[in-house]
């Protein structure tokens, strides 16, 4: 039993990124940083970037399946969510694409989750770097503003769930499963 369990949380550090941190708070919001390497060149990181729907955790969505989301790589873009059971139209905009930089950098005007009942302002920019042994860095930041003083106490556990997508990201390009 033992080794099994050290062979999971191997699995579950190696998937997770390099550098993590609350990078700022202030009255009104925060700054988070997540980094990580993936082993994969930025043109492979940036197009499964767009297949958010294979990566993103389920439990962090209104339908239970990330297979309900989409993400076209354009300016514009729909971060959206279909939610089939309720019926035909219904869904949630979870971010807007505000910047694309093919190979190079995403930006999604995103207060996701319970952050877009509160009427704030969020980005959520993934930069891409290639590294000599043929790799990416990727550099996850989400800025949040316009948060109340209660909902800046959570900043360390709004970048665990942002940490952990970017963790998913990683392994879903390097072995083509999320977990």
């Amino acid at each position: 039993m033992r080794p099994a369990l050290i062979a999971a949380a191997a699995a579950l550090l190696a998937a997770m990124p390099a550098h993590a941190e609350v990078k700022q708070t202030w009255a009104a919001g925060f700054q988070l940083e997540n980094r990580t390497t993936i082993a994969a060149s930025p043109d492979k990181v940036w197009a499964a970037l767009g297949q958010i729907g294979q990566w993103w955790n389920g439990e962090h969505s209104y339908s239970g399946d990330s297979a309900n989301m989409t993400m076209p790589l354009t300016p514009g873009g729909c971060f959206c969510e279909a939610l089939p059971k309720l019926g035909p139209g219904a869904g949630v905009k979870h971010g807007e694409v505000v910047m694309v930089m093919p190979g190079q950098a995403l930006r999604i005007d995103a207060p996701l989750g319970p952050l877009q009942g509160e009427g704030v302002g969020a980005a959520l920019t993934f930069v891409l770097k290639a590294t000599a042994d043929g790799g990416t860095e990727v550099v996850e930041t989400f800025n949040v503003g316009g948060a109340r003083p209660e909902v800046v106490g959570f900043a360390a556990g709004i970048d665990g769930f942002v940490r952990e997508q970017l963790g998913r990201l990683k392994s879903y390009v390097e072995t083509g499963n999320p977990q």
